[in-house]
C-alpha cells in the first residue's frame, strides 16, 4: 500500500491534539452520527485533567489511496525523551505554530532534533482566528528559526498552510478559502512527504513506544526497517550493543486503524506496527528475524537535569490510606516506568528502602508521583535536587535552563529582580504586542525549582513561562532557598479549631481542623526564618459561666492548599513530602526533635 508516516510537533497548547481529531474527522475515520470525546489521542486521565500530551500516540487515516501514520508527540519539555525516539519511525514532520505566540522554547527543542534526523518539515501557522494573531510575522519568525537552527537549503524551503484546527479549514493563505476543510493539508502531506524507506533483508524493527495490555501482555511499537512480520513467526529481541536479550513467537501484529488498533495477517516494510508476544523487548531494543546479529542504531537521548528520593511511607499513618506501601513494591514499580520511559533513570539510593529517580524536570518527576499515587502507592519523596556534571577541566557544571516568559510591561521589572536573585540571566527582551513583553533568561536549573507559582503571584498570573534545558554550564554559585521557617506539629492526634485559632498570629496553616496529625509534620509556615514546634490539638478549657462573648464561632482562615507540585517545590531538603491516595502531607524527615537537633550540631560541626 501507498505509505506516508509523519509526526505532529509544536509547543504545549499549540493545537496538536486538536489538529489531529479533525484529520480523523475529515478523513472518515469516524461516522457521522460517531460520539467521539474531544482531544481524542489523550486518553490518559491526567492528560485530560491538565489539557496536555505526556505520552506519544499513533494513529492512522485513509485519504483516496494513501494510508497516513501519524504521530501525536507530547509539547513539554520534561517529556522531550518520548519525542527524541518518535522522529525514527517517520519521513516527515508537521510543525505546528500558533498563530500569536509564534515559535515557544518546546518548538525549537523538537525542530533541532527534527533537522538534525532530515525530516523535510511542512509548517503549519493554527489558530489564525485569535484576535491577537499576527500569522506572517510567525511565519518569518520561524523562517528566521530554521535558519538558526542550521537547516539545509533543502529544508528551509518548507512549504506553509494557514489555519485554524479548531475550526476544521486549512488554507495557503491566512484568509481562507475555508470551504476545502483539511483537504489541502491532506494533499500536502502526500505530495512533500517522501514515501518510507525500505531496506532489503529479513525483518528488523527498532522499538520506539512500549505499553502493557492486560490481555496481550507487554507490545511494542515500532516501524519495520526491512521484511514482514506475521503471528507465530519465531523472532529475537537485540539490546543496543547487539546482546541477544530473548527470542521468542509473536502472538499478534497489531495495525492502527483510525482510533483503534486491528490485528492484521502480515506487516510489512515502512509500515508502524505494534507486536505483543515478547515479555523482555523494550524501547531501542532491535526485534528481527533469527539470522541477524546486527542491531539497528538508536537515537541517543538527552541526560536527565533532576533527581528525586523515592522511599517508603515511615511517618505514624503509614498503610491508613494506601494498599502498595512495602519498599519491593514500589521498586518493581519504578523500574517498570524505566523500561518504557527512556528518560527516566533509576538507582538504587544511599539511603535504605529508598531509589532514586532521575528525570528531565519537576513536572515529569511529578506527574510519575501522581499516577503512583492514583494506582495506591504510600511513599515519601525528597525536594529535588539538580545533577551536577564536571567539566574537562574538573571545574563543577550544572544544567542551565533557557527561560522564555511573556508578561504584561507593568510586571517585567519585579521577573528580572526575582531571576536575577536567582543567578538567572537576561539576554533578550523584546516587546511581543498587545502591551506584552518577552524576556528570555538563562536560569540555573536549581534556581527554578519553586519559581512558577511565585512568578504568577507577583504577576497577578498574567505571565506565561516556558522553559527548556540549553547546556550545562559553569556552576554559579549559592542560591538563597526559602526564608521562612515552618510550625512542627509536638504531637498526634486530630488537628483542633481552638488551637489552630490561637496559632493564626505566627504564620498561614496548611492544616484543616479534623485532620490527623503526628509528631514531626509541618502543620503550617512560621512568619519567622526558624522553625517552631506547636501543639495543634489543645481544646478549650471549659467553665460553666456561659457568656455570649466567650462561645462566639472560631472562624479559621483558609489554609494554604499544598498541591503536589507546589509541595515539592516548598519543602528544603531535610524536609520530605508524604504521598498517599487521599492526602499530601509535609513533613521533617527527622520526626524527633532530639534527633533533629543532633542532626544540626552534626552539620554545623561538618561546616566548621
Amino acid at each position: 500500500m501507498n505509505l506516508r508516516n509523519i509526526a505532529i510537533i509544536a509547543h504545549v497548547d499549540h493545537g496538536k491534539t486538536t489538529l489531529v481529531d479533525r484529520l480523523l474527522q475529515q478523513s472518515g475515520a469516524f461516522r457521522e452520527n460517531q460520539r467521539v470525546a474531544e482531544r481524542a489521542l489523550d486518553s490518559n486521565d491526567l492528560e485530560r485533567e491538565r489539557g496536555i500530551t505526556i505520552l506519544s500516540k499513533v494513529t492512522s487515516i485513509l485519504w483516496r489511496d494513501v494510508r497516513i501514520n501519524i504521530v501525536d508527540t507530547p509539547g513539554h519539555a520534561d517529556f522531550g525523551g518520548e519525542v527524541e525516539r518518535i522522529l525514527n519511525m517517520v519521513d516527515g514532520a508537521l510543525v505546528l505554530v500558533d498563530a500569536a505566540e509564534g515559535p515557544l522554547p518546546q518548538t525549537k527543542f523538537v525542530v533541532t532534533k527534527a533537522l538534525k534526523v532530515g525530516l523535510k518539515p511542512i509548517v503549519i501557522i493554527n489558530k489564525v482566528d485569535r484576535p491577537d494573531a499576527r500569522p506572517i510575522e510567525v511565519a518569518n519568525a520561524v523562517f528566521d528559526l530554521f535558519a538558526a537552527l542550521d537547516a539545509s537549503e533543502e529544508q528551509l524551503d518548507f512549504p506553509i498552510l494557514y489555519g485554524s484546527a479548531k475550526q476544521g479549514w486549512m488554507a495557503s493563505s491566512a484568509s481562507g478559502p475555508k470551504d476545502q476543510g483539511m483537504a489541502p493539508l491532506f494533499e500536502l502531506i502526500i505530495r512533500h512527504v517522501a514515501s518510507p524507506k525500505v531496506e532489503a533483508g529479513p525483518f528488523r524493527m527498532l522499538g520506539t513506544i512500549l505499553e502493557a495490555n492486560p490481555y496481550l501482555g507487554r507490545i511494542v511499537t515500532g516501524r519495520i526497517s526491512s521484511g514482514s512480520v506475521k503471528p507465530n513467526q519465531t523472532i529475537k529481541v537485540l539490546d543496543r550493543n547487539g546482546a541477544l536479550i530473548e527470542e521468542g513467537r509473536v502472538t499478534k501484529v497489531l495495525a492502527f486503524r483510525g482510533l483503534e488498533r486491528a490485528p492484521i495477517e502480515e506487516g510489512s516494510a515502512g509500515d508502524i506496527v505494534a507486536i505483543a508476544g515478547l515479555p523482555q523487548a523494550t524501547v531501542a531494543h532491535t526485534l528481527c528475524a533469527p539470522e541477524i546479529f546486527a542491531p539497528l542504531p538508536a537515537q541517543p537521548i538527552d541526560p536527565p537535569t533532576l533527581a528525586m528520593t523515592f522511599r517508603i511511607n515511615d511517618s505514624p499513618l503509614a498503610g491508613t490510606e494506601g494498599d502498595k506501601v512495602q519498599s519491593r513494591v514500589i521498586r518493581e514499580r519504578l523500574l517498570r516506568e524505566a523500561e518504557g520511559n527512556v528518560a527516566l533513570r533509576i538507582s538504587e539510593s544511599s539511603e535504605k528502602d529508598s531509589m532514586e529517580v532521575a528525570g528531565r524536570g519537576e513536572l515529569q518527576l511529578g506527574i510519575l508521583i501522581e499516577t503512583m499515587r492514583r494506582e495506591g502507592f504510600e511513599l515519601s519523596v525528597s525536594r529535588p535536587k539538580v545533577l551536577f556534571q564536571h567539566g574537562s577541566a574538573g571545574e563543577l557544571t550544572e544544567p542551565i535552563e533557557e527561560v522564555v516568559i511573556d508578561v504584561d510591561e507593568e510586571h517585567a521589572g519585579i521577573i528580572v529582580q526575582k531571576l536575577s536573585e536567582r543567578k538567572g540571566e537576561l539576554v533578550e527582551m523584546r516587546p511581543s504586542g498587545g502591551g506584552r513583553v518577552r524576556l528570555i533568561f538563562y536560569v540555573p536549573t536549581r534556581g527554578l525549582i519553586g519559581y512558577h507559582g511565585e512568578l504568577l503571584t507577583d504577576t497577578r498570573g498574567t505571565a506565561v513561562m516556558n522553559r527548556l534545558f540549553h547546556a550545562y554550564g559553569p556552576h554559579r554559585g549559592e542560591i538563597s532557598g526559602r526564608r521562612n521557617g515552618v510550625m512542627i506539629s509536638n504531637d498526634q492526634g486530630e488537628a483542633v479549631a481552638y488551637a489552630m485559632w490561637n496559632l493564626e498570629d505566627r504564620g498561614p496553616m496548611m492544616i484543616e481542623p479534623g485532620w490527623k496529625v503526628y509528631r514531626g509534620m509541618i502543620v503550617g509556615e512560621h512568619t519567622r526564618d526558624n522553625d517552631l514546634e506547636v501543639n495543634v490539638l489543645k481544646g478549650k478549657k471549659l467553665t460553666n459561666i456561659r457568656t455570649h462573648a466567650k462561645d462566639e464561632a472560631i472562624r479559621l482562615t483558609p489554609p494554604m492548599n499544598m498541591t503536589l507540585e507546589k509541595a515539592l517545590a516548598y519543602i528544603q531538603d531535610d524536609e520530605l513530602v508524604e504521598v498517599t491516595p487521599k492526602s499530601i502531607r509535609l513533613r521533617k524527615r527527622l520526626l524527633d526533635p532530639n534527633e533533629r537537633k543532633k542532626d544540626e550540631r552534626r552539620k554545623e560541626a561538618e561546616r566548621v
